[in-house]
């Protein structure tokens, strides 16, 4: 579903990309001179030929909850974000076990229905829950109001149950116009706020105009594009989970 959306609107936003309008993952496929993402190799947390440190501590589960930017689209099961997190992670002696709860094609509300469902599922309650959703609520045409209930109502939950979260923001394209991009674009910070989670405001910020780093949907990242990604937030990760388990 997300392939349709980016290649449908690739063209239109490539006439009118400027500082502002550069926000969405349809820019990824604009030619507009950036400067390059991390370099990522391996588990992505090395700098090559640094030494590996040692993992130590009680396992610190993370729950990374989000649709196909999560669940690895047309990639090994190996190479998608939440397995190459938990590997920059242990890289860096965090004893972590990141458990892939993403489903392709889920909007804001399938995300809802199921959050209580994967949260009785898990062994233990959740060091650190990743919510990356919203995405396809944009392929939709689903309003901000209705997202941001969504959100809402996720974020309550896992306020209830005690768990920390790491919320990952997305942008909408600015072919939507300006009055639905403002609201969309204030929910992920306006409710990270409210509900005083952390927040990377933009998660694909450092590939998002690198369309090498896409596959030929222009949407979800290749495997090297997954590398560059968690590169480029394990350090905003590690900085999320509670400060005794960072610090392992």
């Amino acid at each position: 579903m997300l392939m349709r959306f980016w290649q449908s609107n690739t063209l239109r936003v490539k006439t009118i990309l400027g500082p502002v309008a550069a926000l969405a993952l349809v820019a990824c496929g604009a030619e507009v001179p950036v400067e390059d993402a991390p370099e990522a190799s391996g588990d992505a947390a090395f700098e090559e030929g640094a030494m590996p440190v040692p993992v130590m501590g009680e396992e610190v589960r993370i729950v990374a909850f989000g649709d196909s930017l999560f669940a690895g689209y047309n990639l090994a099961e190996p190479e998608g974000y939440p397995e190459k997190l938990e590997g920059a992670l242990r890289a860096r002696g965090i004893n972590a076990r990141v458990i892939d709860a993403g489903v392709s094609g889920d909007t804001s509300r399938a995300g809802r229905d199921r959050l209580a469902f994967t949260l009785e599922g898990q062994e233990a309650t959740p060091d650190l829950f990743i919510l990356e959703l919203g995405g396809n609520d944009l392929l939709r045409g689903i309003s901000p109001e209705e997202t941001r209930a969504n959100f809402e109502a996720m974020l309550t939950t896992l306020r209830g149950a005690d768990v920390p979260v790491l919320i990952m923001g997305m942008r909408s394209p600015p072919n939507y116009g300006a009055e639905y991009q403002e609201a969309f674009d204030a929910i992920y910070a306006d409710l990270a706020e409210q509900y005083d989670t952390a927040l990377i405001d933009f998660w694909l910020e450092d590939i998002y105009t690198r369309p090498e780093l896409f596959q030929d949907d222009r949407i979800h990242p290749t495997a090297e594009g997954i590398e560059a990604l968690v590169a480029s937030t394990v350090d905003e990760v590690a900085a999320a989970l509670p400060e005794d388990e960072a610090e392992q």
